[in-house]
């Protein structure tokens, strides 16, 4: 399994999707707050004025010489939600990110975070 310190080492590199598309750079790795365990990343896509951080899950990533690569179409993760670069994630829209994946959403409690930035 790829540690949450594993991931944040392959900052700024590139994210690429299933075909081997770049779909960005990678700026953050989110954790489960319950195991520490990492959960999704954050991918900055857009124009370089107009930046802004998508999610994706690390599931299964894969990683290479100045690569990410995750199981995902571009366009897929191109449409998950998102936060600007400087915006937190509000914990009323963490739900949101893993329905757009298909993903199981189990926080801790409620109003209680799941994903925390590492």
């Amino acid at each position: 399994m790829i540690k949450p310190a594993d991931l944040r080492e392959w900052r700024d590199h590139d994210v690429v999707d299933s075909e081997g598309h770049k779909i960005g750079s990678l700026e953050a790795v989110y954790v489960d707050t319950g195991t520490d365990e990492p959960l999704m990343v954050t991918v900055q896509i857009g124009l370089p004025t107009r930046h802004r951080l998508t999610f994706v899950p690390v599931t299964d990533v894969i990683v290479g010489p100045g690569w990410v690569k995750v199981p995902y179409d571009k366009a897929l993760v191109k449409s998950a939600p998102s936060i600007g670069t400087d915006d937190v994630l509000p914990v009323e829209d963490e739900e949101a990110i893993f329905q757009h994946y298909a993903l199981p959403y189990k926080p801790a409690g409620d109003g209680v975070r799941l994903l925390a930035r590492r």
